[in-house]
């Protein structure tokens, strides 16, 4: 039987696959581990992808930590199911609280929204886990108390972060206790961590939210200038949506309905189904530059019509209808670049991990503190650093998604999966902010287009369309590639080759009854599986 995909590695830049009945995928290999552990004891995909999740708050804490929010899709016998637990902003967030400001400020409290996360754990695992709650805590819970060495890439990132954050509310206390950031290979313990899970698994996360942590967080907000109170986090809960999607050649990408930018990834597929990327070749600067325009398209009706669904004057559907889409692919001209404006459609620092196991259950999971160590404030002797997703507000009266009391910001974290023919064929996610439905797009293309694996796409040159706009290019794109879409009219920066400004993407394709597994060499990601 032929392979449902092509086994070819086109990229130096790469890892190896991992080919097993059972796998997980994520960006670092100790929390990896946990998660394998999970599956060892018996537990299923579920429990793999959240002892994994709550291992990466203590081995990766420069990309998310307790206090984020966490999106995921399941597929579990036969349906897919998606969960988003994003908090909400804090009920005094009025747009007078910000006057005097042009932007949302980039940290501090004015930045804290409901972390949603914890009680998104909790009701993934009361629904579909096997093993005990508190058992999927106990290998985070190992690292936070007993230590564990830092690598090379989180300290770099963990230096970088800093000293934009040691000013805020708990941050030097609980992340540079030596006065500096640990240095590779130096050992990291956290012990207020340690006790914060602790009870957080005793609890059922019920403490987080209307218990002593809930407390100590509302507490430390009105004694150092935040608006978050314990009515704000007994107020959150989970919720289950149902996911959009779009049709691609003979795929279709499932992603969580907005707040969430997932629905962009959409929007560009169903641009670029109107061009035949196939005869225009894997990496051709044709390819580049048909899907770099369709990301401009779909980023321009994202950050116009997206927001807290309540608060949207344009659903969903608008923006997916075919003959929309249609005529957005119209805009874009082979010769040269655009700078597109959002349309009219008709009326009607974040960690991602991905696991499988040999019952058929797969895990696309994503969470986030949003820019690194989130919002710099740490509440004292908890180990909880609360993310700055607020940032995602904007000021400008009127817009779908002005700061407002109790209310959902566009966000950025998106959790994607792919079905062929109504069945499950891949879980994956490439985290980093807007790098993430450009990074969605990037790979449905390569795998429905050109039928790359999962590594080879992983490891394919990417492109990241930023504000401007500016296209920024990693150093292992062909020379003769950029200079033509230079040509074309776009500002393109190449990047160094230790970027990190790409995303990190963790892919998990299904096999038959086995699943292959890649991770990117971008981070630390490591996939194992048995």
């Amino acid at each position: 039987m032929n392979p449902p995909f092509d086994p070819s590695f086109h990229y130096s830049f790469r890892k190896m696959p991992v080919l097993a009945a059972n796998v997980v995928s994520t960006t670092q290999p100790l929390a990896s581990q946990a998660g394998l552990r999970m599956l060892l004891a018996g537990g299923n995909a579920v429990d793999a992808a959240l002892a994994t999740a709550i291992a990466l708050t203590v081995v990766e804490p420069v990309m998310n930590g307790i206090g984020g929010d966490m999106f995921a899709l399941v597929w579990h016998e036969g349906q897919l199911h998606g969960i988003s637990s994003c908090g909400r902003s804090p009920a005094a967030w009025t747009p007078e609280y910000f006057a005097g400001r042009d932007a949302m400020p980039p940290t501090g409290w004015g930045t804290v929204t409901v972390p949603g996360q914890v009680a998104g754990w909790k009701a993934l695992s009361d629904r579909f886990g096997k093993l005990p709650f508190a058992q999927l805590f106990e290998p985070a819970i190992e690292y936070a108390s007993r230590g564990f060495p830092v690598s090379p890439t989180i300290a770099r990132q963990w230096a970088t972060q800093s000293p934009k954050l040691a000013h805020e509310p708990g941050f030097k206390e609980a992340f540079l206790p030596a006065g500096r950031a640990p240095q590779a290979g130096e050992v990291w313990r956290f012990e207020a961590q340690a006790r914060t899970l602790r009870e957080i698994a005793e609890t059922g996360g019920a403490s987080f939210y209307r218990g002593e942590l809930a407390r100590r967080i509302a507490d430390f907000a009105a004694r150092t200038g935040g608006a978050l109170t314990a009515d704000d986090l007994a107020a959150h809960e989970a919720e289950w949506v149902q996911p959009i999607s779009q049709r691609f050649r003979d795929v279709h990408l499932h992603e969580i309905p907005p707040n969430g930018q997932g629905i962009a990834a959409l929007i560009a597929l169903g641009i670029l189904e109107h061009f035949d990327l196939e005869s225009m070749g894997r990496d051709s600067a044709d390819y580049y530059h048909v899907s770099i325009e369709a990301m401009k398209l779909a980023f321009a009706d994202l950050h116009h019509h997206i927001a807290d669904p309540a608060h949207m004057r344009v659903g969903a559907d608008q923006l997916l209808d075919p003959a929309y889409l249609a005529e957005r692919a119209k805009l874009i001209r082979l010769d040269r670049a655009g700078t597109p404006a959002a349309g009219t459609p008709p009326a009607g620092g974040t960690v991602y991990l991905t696991a499988a196991d040999a019952s058929g259950t797969m895990v696309s999971f994503i969470q986030s503190n949003y820019h690194g160590f989130g919002s710099g404030v740490v509440v004292p002797d908890t180990g909880i650093s609360l993310h700055n997703r607020g940032l995602n507000f904007v000021l400008t009266p009127g817009h779908v998604n002005q700061v407002g009391p109790r209310k959902k910001p566009m966000h950025t974290i998106i959790p994607g999966f792919v079905t062929r023919g109504g069945q499950p064929l891949m879980a994956f996610g490439v985290m980093g902010g807007s790098m993430q439905a450009q990074g969605h797009l990037q790979m449905v293309t390569r795998l429905a287009a050109f039928g790359q694996n999962p590594q080879d796409m992983n490891d394919a040159p990417r492109f990241r369309v930023e504000n401007g706009p500016v296209v920024n290019v990693e150093s292992h794109l062909p020379a003769d590639v950029a200079q033509v879409l230079r040509d074309r009219g776009h500002n393109l920066a190449v990047a160094a080759p230790d970027s990190l400004e790409f995303g990190s993407a963790q892919l998990i394709q299904r096999l038959g009854e086995h699943y292959f597994a890649a991770s990117d060499a971008r981070r630390d990601g490591q996939a194992v599986g048995f």
